[in-house]
Protein backbone atom coordinates (compact mmCIF):
# COMPACT_ATOMS: atom_id res chain seq x y z
CA UNK A 1 0.00 0.00 0.00
CA UNK A 2 1.32 3.27 -0.75
CA UNK A 3 0.49 6.51 1.03
CA UNK A 4 0.44 9.85 0.09
CA UNK A 5 0.90 12.40 3.02
CA UNK A 6 -0.99 15.62 2.84
CA UNK A 7 -1.72 18.89 4.87
CA UNK A 8 -5.07 20.70 4.20
CA UNK A 9 -6.60 24.19 5.71
CA UNK A 10 -10.37 23.58 6.35
CA UNK A 11 -12.32 27.13 6.18
CA UNK A 12 -15.39 27.63 6.66
CA UNK A 13 -17.20 30.91 5.86
CA UNK A 14 -21.12 31.38 6.17
CA UNK A 15 -22.03 27.68 6.23
CA UNK A 16 -19.27 27.20 2.76
CA UNK A 17 -16.08 25.65 2.63
CA UNK A 18 -12.95 27.10 0.81
CA UNK A 19 -11.85 24.84 -1.98
CA UNK A 20 -9.27 24.87 -5.02
CA UNK A 21 -9.03 23.77 -8.38
CA UNK A 22 -5.98 22.87 -10.29
CA UNK A 23 -5.04 23.94 -13.39
CA UNK A 24 -5.73 21.33 -15.92
CA UNK A 25 -8.04 19.10 -13.55
CA UNK A 26 -11.74 18.97 -13.37
CA UNK A 27 -11.62 17.86 -9.45
CA UNK A 28 -11.54 20.27 -6.33
CA UNK A 29 -9.42 19.98 -3.26
CA UNK A 30 -9.01 22.16 -0.02
CA UNK A 31 -6.41 23.98 -0.02
CA UNK A 32 -2.96 22.60 0.79
CA UNK A 33 -0.63 20.46 -0.66
CA UNK A 34 2.24 17.61 0.35
CA UNK A 35 4.99 18.43 2.48
CA UNK A 36 8.32 18.99 1.50
CA UNK A 37 11.72 16.77 3.32
CA UNK A 38 11.48 17.61 7.30
CA UNK A 39 8.39 19.76 7.40
CA UNK A 40 6.20 20.34 9.79
CA UNK A 41 2.53 20.20 9.28
CA UNK A 42 2.39 23.80 10.48
CA UNK A 43 4.90 24.62 8.00
CA UNK A 44 3.63 22.65 5.00
CA UNK A 45 0.19 24.67 5.88
CA UNK A 46 2.06 28.09 5.80
CA UNK A 47 4.21 27.54 2.28
CA UNK A 48 1.33 26.11 0.58
CA UNK A 49 -1.21 28.35 1.45
CA UNK A 50 1.23 31.06 0.30
CA UNK A 51 2.17 29.41 -2.52
CA UNK A 52 -1.46 28.68 -3.66
CA UNK A 53 -3.30 31.48 -2.39
CA UNK A 54 -1.11 34.11 -1.71
CA UNK A 55 -1.72 34.62 2.00
CA UNK A 56 -0.25 33.96 4.89
CA UNK A 57 -1.42 31.78 7.69
CA UNK A 58 -1.34 32.90 11.30
CA UNK A 59 0.90 30.35 12.97
CA UNK A 60 -0.71 30.98 16.79
CA UNK A 61 -4.03 30.08 15.10
CA UNK A 62 -3.13 26.23 13.16
CA UNK A 63 -5.66 24.00 15.27
CA UNK A 64 -5.65 20.10 14.42
CA UNK A 65 -9.25 19.40 12.54
CA UNK A 66 -8.58 15.65 12.04
CA UNK A 67 -6.83 13.37 9.80
CA UNK A 68 -9.06 11.40 7.18
CA UNK A 69 -7.99 8.56 4.63
CA UNK A 70 -9.60 7.76 1.03
CA UNK A 71 -8.66 6.46 -1.76
CA UNK A 72 -6.10 8.72 -4.16
CA UNK A 73 -7.97 10.75 -7.11
CA UNK A 74 -6.60 9.27 -10.13
CA UNK A 75 -4.19 7.17 -8.96
CA UNK A 76 -3.81 3.35 -8.89
CA UNK A 77 -5.74 1.36 -7.02
CA UNK A 78 -4.45 0.83 -3.49
CA UNK A 79 -2.66 4.50 -3.24
CA UNK A 80 -4.23 6.17 -0.28
CA UNK A 81 -3.85 9.46 0.78
CA UNK A 82 -3.80 10.56 3.99
CA UNK A 83 -4.97 14.18 5.02
CA UNK A 84 -4.43 15.86 8.02
CA UNK A 85 -6.61 18.84 8.41
CA UNK A 86 -5.62 22.12 10.43
CA UNK A 87 -8.44 25.28 10.86
CA UNK A 88 -6.12 28.58 10.84
CA UNK A 89 -6.75 32.21 10.10
CA UNK A 90 -4.91 34.43 7.50
CA UNK A 91 -3.64 37.96 6.82
CA UNK A 92 -3.96 38.64 3.14
CA UNK A 93 -6.80 38.35 0.17
CA UNK A 94 -7.48 34.69 -1.00
CA UNK A 95 -6.35 34.40 -4.56
CA UNK A 96 -5.20 32.00 -6.85
CA UNK A 97 -1.71 30.97 -7.86
CA UNK A 98 1.44 29.10 -9.05
CA UNK A 99 -1.05 25.66 -9.80
CA UNK A 100 -4.03 26.73 -8.72
CA UNK A 101 -6.74 28.17 -11.60
CA UNK A 102 -9.45 29.05 -9.04
CA UNK A 103 -10.88 29.17 -5.77
CA UNK A 104 -14.73 28.38 -5.11
CA UNK A 105 -16.61 28.36 -1.80
CA UNK A 106 -18.75 24.59 -1.67
CA UNK A 107 -21.86 23.44 0.33
CA UNK A 108 -22.19 20.31 1.32
CA UNK A 109 -24.42 19.83 -2.11
CA UNK A 110 -21.26 20.41 -4.16
CA UNK A 111 -19.43 17.17 -2.38
CA UNK A 112 -19.23 15.40 -5.67
CA UNK A 113 -17.39 17.59 -7.78
CA UNK A 114 -14.70 17.13 -4.58
CA UNK A 115 -11.69 14.58 -4.24
CA UNK A 116 -12.98 11.21 -2.41
CA UNK A 117 -10.64 11.77 0.64
CA UNK A 118 -12.59 15.51 0.78
CA UNK A 119 -16.07 13.76 0.27
CA UNK A 120 -15.34 12.03 3.42
CA UNK A 121 -14.56 15.73 5.31
CA UNK A 122 -17.60 17.30 3.86
CA UNK A 123 -19.83 14.26 5.54
CA UNK A 124 -18.01 15.18 8.70
CA UNK A 125 -18.65 18.80 8.75
CA UNK A 126 -22.27 18.21 7.61
CA UNK A 127 -23.16 15.88 10.82
CA UNK A 128 -21.41 18.11 12.99
CA UNK A 129 -23.61 20.94 11.78
CA UNK A 130 -20.75 23.24 10.03
CA UNK A 131 -21.09 23.21 6.37
CA UNK A 132 -24.44 23.79 5.02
Amino acid sequence: MKLIDKIALIYLKDGKILTTLSKGKDTYYLPGGKREGSETDAETLIRELREELSIQILPETIVPYGVFEAQAHGKAEGVLVRMSCYTAEFEGELKPANEIAELDWFTYKDKERTSAVDQIIFDDLKQKGLLG
